[in-house]
């Protein structure tokens, strides 16, 4: 099976902890080890990894250079964090996988000049700024700011992607036996003059999730992993006593109240997954990936709308297990 796992943050930074070389290595060195059970169970394995803190902390630290006359653009900073988590993630597989080739790959991901995101950031990426903090980098930064708890953070636009140009590349290493980590942070945002061609970088952060979903069409992967903190998908998300989503149609999942800057991308890109291909996409927790395509864990399923109307069997069996659980025929589950 091939598989295309996309790495929430939590993979290498958890929220309120600082952005330490030492504690990013802790963290990549457990999501290493899920991850490797996938690749030693027998499947393709494709890695992209969100870079949030990663980016935010290199803005910052450019902004800050005395040295500079300009910061760096974000996309060139979204490349550097595509080489330093994916250094990362590589030595560590590396280490569980002797005698495999695995490749860490900075891709380019071409987005619409006219997103309407460019105009509406909504992207947090960075750490907690205090009120005082945030006022005084958008007045002598041009920063947007916007509230996340009980701070605020930067956002920044956030297009939709619409190709990772270096999928035929992908291909060529997954046919040789490689793991390849690619797409990181949804992959380095650029635009297509639609006259000559010429890519050219923009300020941007692309949402990882969608661009793993993405990725994983391109590259008729048979299953989306989106790895987190969660065992499920929640409904009543906030509540005290939230409910475990084992399985849910693609409207289903879009019409629940999920947070728009954490689990909503992650269900519409499971959602479109699901919809577009008739393959498993699923959510589930960053240290068993390998129990998530079993269906032990995780919110997961398939399309079973064309077996359907054949009056045939679905052309992919449910997961045994409880993520089997809800699925409804004729409709396409995730």
């Amino acid at each position: 099976m091939r598989i295309v796992a996309a790495l929430g943050g939590n993979a290498l930074l958890q929220r309120g902890e600082h952005p330490d070389a030492a504690v990013q290595l802790h963290h990549v060195h457990q999501a290493a080890a899920s991850l490797a059970e996938l690749v030693l169970a027998g499947h393709e394995l494709v890695i992209t990894h969100g870079n949030g803190p990663q980016i935010g902390l290199l803005a910052v630290e450019s902004e800050c250079d005395p040295v500079l006359t300009a910061p760096y653009p974000l996309d060139v900073l979204g490349a550097q964090t595509q080489g330093m988590i994916g250094t990362l993630l590589a030595r560590e597989l590396l280490n569980r996988l002797p005698g495999r080739a695995v490749t860490a790959l900075v891709t380019h991901t071409e987005v619409d000049p006219h997103d309407g995101a460019f105009k509406h950031p909504t992207k947090f990426i960075g750490q907690q700024l205090t009120a005082e903090r945030a006022r005084r980098m958008e007045r002598e930064r041009g920063w947007t700011t916007a509230q996340d708890g009980a701070h605020r953070r930067r956002v920044v636009p956030s297009p939709r992607p619409r190709e990772v140009l270096e999928a035929p590349a992908v291909r060529v290493l997954l046919a040789g036996g490689a793991v390849v980590i690619c797409a990181g942070g949804g992959g380095v945002p650029v635009t297509r003059n639609p006259d000559t061609g010429r890519l050219t970088g923009v300020e941007a952060v692309v949402d990882k999730d969608l661009t793993a979903a993405l990725l994983a069409e391109q590259l008729d992967a048979d299953a989306l992993l989106i790895l987190t903190d969660v065992t499920h998908v929640f409904t009543r998300f906030g509540a005290a006593h939230p409910g475990p989503l084992v399985a849910a149609t693609p409207e289903h999942l879009r019409a629940l109240d999920l947070p728009e800057g954490s689990m909503r991308p992650k269900a519409e890109a499971a959602a479109s997954f699901a919809e577009r291909t008739g393959h498993l996409a699923a959510i589930g927790p960053l240290d068993d990936a390998l129990g998530t395509i079993l269906g032990t864990t995780g919110t997961t399923g398939t399309t079973v709308r064309a077996a359907v109307e054949r009056g045939k069997p679905g052309p992919q069996a449910l997961p045994a297990g409880p993520s089997a659980l809800g699925a409804l025929p004729g409709h396409a589950t995730v």
